[in-house]
């Protein structure tokens, strides 16, 4: 009575693609960033308004923050940026995605490229909310433990920073901790989020082939990582002006080192492969 329940739910757990990691060699970070500028040349009125549009919002939020004193959550906030900046990078996927369809892009390829997925994309707009509140969690008790519970004047604070053992004890413990939760937020959206976008997988299919791309090809993926992290800080040193290129362009190079990383492959019938 119960066999043909439990083959019909064997059948229905059954994998339905195969997922195969590539290996790839030190050359391709530099060789993404260079296909990323591709796409922002080519796309380049469309690219240019999205990332228009992620400068202006960080600057509303910055002036909100300043507007009601609350200037002392600048620091965490702009390093917390780096647990959203993939889910920020989606549209720019979108442009490169009808590239390649060989349409000419517009802002609906941006700014709607999350609907067909809609469902696992917010998921993993979830897991790094998690990553980004436990930073800013961290990061407020890292203030407590170094500076007390009463905030200084911004020109204390920022001079203290720098010119005392609590600011740079703060920062030096600070950098660990967030590099660890970086990279981690890293390891399982890098290649998790443009996977989504383009099949129709679940998010946790999409978080096993990020890790499995970063463990398989880890010197190649942490270079990536601090290529990232290097460009979106320079551009939030330019008070947030240059990420309005800086943000597509590693938008772009992200899709195409998922392409590069990743091969999907449906599986015929119900046997168990594995990449």
């Amino acid at each position: 009575m119960k066999a043909a329940p439990t083959k019909a739910h064997d059948k229905a757990a059954a994998p339905r693609v195969k997922i195969t990691i590539n290996p790839v060699g030190m050359d391709r970070p530099r060789a993404w960033l260079a296909a990323g500028f591709e796409d922002f040349r080519r796309a380049t009125a469309v690219s240019l308004a999205y990332g228009m549009f992620w400068v202006g919002l960080s600057i509303a939020i910055t002036a909100g923050a300043i507007t009601l004193d609350l200037w002392h959550w600048l620091l965490p906030l702009v390093a917390g940026f780096m647990f959203l900046g993939p889910l920020v990078a989606v549209g720019s996927y979108g442009i490169s995605r009808a590239l390649e369809a060989s349409r000419a892009p517009h802002l609906g390829d941006a700014f709607g490229a999350w609907r067909p997925h809609a469902s696992q994309l917010a998921m993993m707009g979830v897991m790094m909310m998690i990553f980004f509140l436990a930073w800013i969690r961290l990061a407020t008790l890292l203030f407590a433990l170094f500076f007390g519970f009463e905030v200084p004047s911004p020109a204390t604070l920022y001079a203290s920073l720098l010119t005392t053992p609590e600011g740079l004890g703060m920062i030096a413990v600070g950098t660990v901790i967030g590099g660890i939760l970086a990279f981690g937020a890293f390891s399982i959206s890098v290649v998790a989020i443009p996977t989504l976008m383009d099949q129709d997988l679940t998010f946790m299919e999409g978080i096993e082939a990020s890790v499995r791309s970063v463990a398989r090809n880890f010197r190649p993926m942490l270079l990536w990582a601090v290529i990232l992290t290097g460009c979106v800080l320079v551009g939030v040193m330019t008070f947030y002006i240059g990420l309005a290129l800086i943000l597509p362009v590693l938008g772009h190079a992200s899709w195409h080192a998922y392409e590069d990383l990743v091969r999907i492959d449906p599986v015929e019938g119900a046997e168990e492969l594995s990449g």
